[in-house]
């Protein structure tokens, strides 16, 4: 993370003195929530351009997650919880990609609802910010997808590596609406939880070990993730899978719905209301 937003050294639970008052070298909770918000008012002020160009990073990004993710579901041998549990230790390396490499995804965005909350963000900048980068994020996993297509990687293994990700896109285009939205919203207070566990880590060691394993949980729970869904569909309709533009709707409505729910509400305002808005009287008494 860029040193120009780290947290003030003198500030009393930051530096070196949250790492002794906690017994580690990791930024504490509070300390988590402030750098948030912090990056959060940072990211509603990108550029349109920057912002879009790595929307787009993130979903390529996101999208090879998923290759991965499929090229082990094609391996027959393995068993459901091993291939499960191995899908998402691979999928994990698209959050690591975003979070290490620099790039603006969707589903961690959610977590600007906390400098929302706390007013350092308006509520269009917040919108402006999903909207953009929402889209940029479809771009690049659709535009993956079609390099893959074009690639010729989907024979792989006898073909089993594109019968997989068919697979998988009709068995997501089949679940009720209600099926897709709560699992969008178990998917994202995992994905949440991994980027703010991130923002603990001083060094990239640190935020990739805090990234795999609530994105292994969430992958090998079978939970939806819009923009990994976003590679998926495209990808299968290229190979051939009977699915139309109404299947992804179908899919990537409530999934996104749910995605919010998960991230803004169950992460963000949830750590808001513990250790933001306690001491924001303390604050605005302070600037009275």
């Amino acid at each position: 993370m860029p040193d120009a937003v780290r947290a003030d050294p003198a500030a009393p639970e930051s530096g070196a003195a949250a790492a002794d008052a906690h017994g580690m070298d990791a930024y504490a909770p509070k300390e988590i929530a402030r750098r948030i918000n912090q990056f959060s008012v940072i990211k509603a002020g990108l550029p349109t351009l920057t912002l879009a160009l790595l929307g787009v990073l993130a979903g390529a990004f996101i999208g090879l997650g998923a290759l991965m993710f499929a090229l082990i579901a094609s391996d027959a041998s393995l068993g459901f919880a091993q291939s499960r549990l191995l899908g998402g230790l691979a999928f994990s390396l698209g959050l690591i990609l975003v979070t290490v490499a620099g790039a603006e995804l969707f589903t961690g965005n959610n977590l600007l609802a906390m400098a929302w909350a706390s007013g350092c963000v308006s509520t269009r900048d917040v919108l402006r910010n999903w909207v953009i980068v929402c889209v940029a994020n479809f771009v690049g996993a659709a535009g993956l997808a079609l390099l893959v297509w074009l690639s010729g990687h989907a024979a792989g293994n006898g073909g089993n590596v594109g019968r997989s990700v068919i697979d998988i896109a009709l068995a997501k285009a089949a679940l009720p609406i209600s099926e897709a939205f709560f699992r969008g919203v178990l998917c994202n207070v995992l994905v949440c939880m991994a980027v703010w566990m991130a923002f603990a880590g001083r060094s990239v060691v640190d935020k990739a070990v805090a990234i795999v394993f609530p994105i292994t949980a969430f992958v090998a729970a079978g939970f939806e993730h819009s923009i990994a869904n976003m590679y998926i569909f495209p990808l299968a309709m290229l190979l051939g899978a009977p699915l139309g533009l109404a299947d992804l709707a179908h899919n990537l409505v409530p999934v996104i719905a749910g995605n919010i729910v998960g991230g803004s509400v169950l992460v963000a305002l949830v750590y808001y209301a513990i250790y933001v808005r306690p001491a924001q009287p303390a604050r605005d008494r302070e600037q009275g």
